[in-house]
């Protein structure tokens, strides 16, 4: 039998839900899930995936804000009686701007 070290973490319970639904769907657990980051990581040399901050345009960033408002039911989401009154709206608001 391999002998083995533990590692003992702590995580918020719904991260770890859901990356053992996600690992599940892999046939693997997240015990596997951890080595092999930690085997890809020791085979890089580093972290196996690029790390930095995301940088999103000015639009991107208020979109983000408002749909976090929305979300906090600080803002009231639009709504529409139809799907035809949005696609006019969208169709409106994109009269004299080019695609």
């Amino acid at each position: 039998m391999a002998k083995t070290a533990n590692i003992n973490i702590r995580i918020d319970p719904e991260t770890k839900l859901n990356a053992e639904k996600l690992f599940s769907s892999f046939g693997i657990t997240v015990t596997d899930a951890i080595n092999i980051f930690l085997r890809k990581s020791i085979m890089e040399g580093g972290l196996p995936f690029e790390m930095k901050q995301p940088r999103y345009n000015a639009e991107t960033e208020e979109a983000m804000t408002e749909a976090k408002a929305i979300m906090a039911g600080q803002v009231r989401a639009k709504r529409y009686s139809c799907a035809q009154a949005l696609f006019e709206e969208l169709d409106s608001e994109k009269d004299g701007e080019q695609c």
